[in-house]
């Protein structure tokens, strides 16, 4: 069984990983596949809305003779991202708290 991603968590995704380093399309779908099934086709518009919210901004840079799009975390995409990590650990104890039996109706199991 595989869960759903959601557009805030793959947002979420992305500017964790184009925070590490700036980085093209094409490498950022490899590094989500790690986790997640995702195709190129569906990572563009994802980067355009990110782009859109002016939270990566790109550039171009030469490699092989060709030009490559560029994409790099903007300081609202930081303060973003922050936000993200937040909520993520937030919905991630009350998750937990039932998949892993850490509590029962919002009291701690002894």
């Amino acid at each position: 069984m595989t869960f759903p991603i959601n557009a805030g968590l793959l947002d979420s995704m992305v500017l964790s990983i184009v925070q590490q380093n700036d980085t093209y399309g094409y490498e950022i779908t490899q590094y989500l596949r790690r986790a997640v099934d995702i195709s190129e086709s569906t990572l563009y518009p994802v980067l355009r809305r990110l782009q859109k919210n002016e939270l990566l901004e790109t550039y171009d840079k030469e490699y092989m003779g060709r030009n490559r799009r560029y994409y790099r975390i903007t300081q609202k995409g930081f303060d973003t991202l922050s936000e993200y990590r937040e909520e993520w650990l937030n919905h991630k104890r009350k998750i937990d708290s039932i998949l892993l039996n850490e509590g029962v109706n919002g009291y701690e199991q002894n």
